[in-house]
């Protein structure tokens, strides 16, 4: 009887075993990463949900768990004392972190926007032409907006006194500030281009048409715009996994610049608000504008030209009075990188 016990305890506990080894496995794999949006999800970010949704980051043995962010500027210190382990925001806001010798500060390790994306928006047919009319009158923004943010090199590039403008930091909608601003209440909005256009949509507004764009990029050509940042720490344990995580966005851009359509189908399976009427256009539009940079056609999505890099760290720093000027091997590294052949290069206007 004692040897039946015996056999049976055995076996039992054979079955047990072999069937919390497929739960030992799954414990043992590695937690998804925590990726920290620049916004609430919208069709700009659908590379990275194209990426989870076709395999190619369970492929490459990676996950991410994304959260929504509150600009691309106010993200980029929220990344290392909020634990995340990559973000998405504007390389810009990296330089003045690294400057200050940050413990926590993140690396760029993937430039998605090789064109900054910044804009003051202002009524077509009011009273600002360019730049400098700005002068004497109200700017608004979201607090940590990244367009207000960099408004100082902007200032700088176009001969603004930032002095006389009146800077004015709103918590209120991009649509409600654009509003405003039509009504007079403001004499510009800062934002992105496409979201601003995006914002307004549903409103019946016609961004094209009703709005004037300041656009950075034609004053401070040197700046980028939306890069892929990860944790140092993460990057120095574990190396080949945000290798593989890379990768993997980088699969994910190239297929959303062939299939705009399941792009966006990715971005409204976990966000049901959002209305494809207008999040494609606006993914096509920066797609067509932020990716667009001729450099593009010779290194790709996801690199930057070295001495361009620098010298928008020098403007940074420059019109910020930081107390360096970081070198770009402190803001951006390559190592993680796909080849070449893998990166996109279509895009590139001539």
């Amino acid at each position: 009887m004692a040897r039946m016990h015996r056999r049976h305890f055995l076996h039992s506990a054979a079955l047990a075993l072999a069937a919390a080894a497929p739960a030992a496995r799954a414990w043992g794999q590695p937690r998804p990463f925590r990726v920290l949006l620049n916004s609430n999800i919208s069709g700009p970010q659908a590379f990275f949900f194209l990426a989870q949704d076709r395999g190619y980051m369970k492929a490459a043995g990676v996950d991410a768990a994304f959260t929504g962010g509150d600009g691309a500027a106010a993200i980029v210190p929220r990344i290392g004392p909020e634990g995340f382990d990559f973000g998405y925001g504007d390389l810009n806001a990296l330089v003045p972190l690294v400057a200050r010798n940050v413990a926590d500060a993140p690396i760029a390790v993937w430039v998605g926007f090789n064109t900054t994306p910044l804009t003051i928006a202002v009524d077509a047919s009011g009273p600002v032409k360019a730049p400098k009319d700005l002068e004497g009158r109200v700017v608004a923004g979201h607090p940590i907006d990244a367009a207000l943010e960099v408004f100082p090199e902007f200032a700088a590039a176009t001969g603004i006194d930032a002095r006389a403008v009146t800077v004015r930091r709103s918590p209120a909608s991009m649509r409600s500030l654009v509003e405003d601003m039509l009504a007079g209440r403001s004499a510009g909005v800062f934002g992105f281009v496409n979201t601003i256009i995006a914002a307004v949509a549903p409103a019946g507004i016609d961004g094209r048409t009703r709005i004037r764009f300041l656009e950075y990029r034609h004053h401070t050509p040197d700046l980028y715009g939306n890069t892929l940042m990860v944790s140092r720490r993460l990057l120095a344990e574990r190396p080949a996994d945000v290798t593989a995580f890379v990768r993997a966005v980088n699969r994910g851009l190239a297929d959303t610049v062939t299939d705009l359509d399941a792009a966006i189908a990715s971005v409204v399976a976990r966000d049901k608000t959002v209305r494809p009427d207008v999040d494609t256009p606006r993914l096509a539009g920066t797609l067509a504008m932020e990716m667009a940079h001729p450099e593009g056609a010779r290194i790709g999505i996801g690199d930057v030209d070295d001495d361009r890099l620098t010298r928008g760290i020098a403007l940074i720093a420059k019109s910020r009075g930081l107390p360096r000027v970081p070198a770009a091997s402190e803001i951006f590294t390559r190592a993680c990188l796909p080849p070449l052949a893998e990166r996109v290069t279509s895009l590139a206007r001539g």
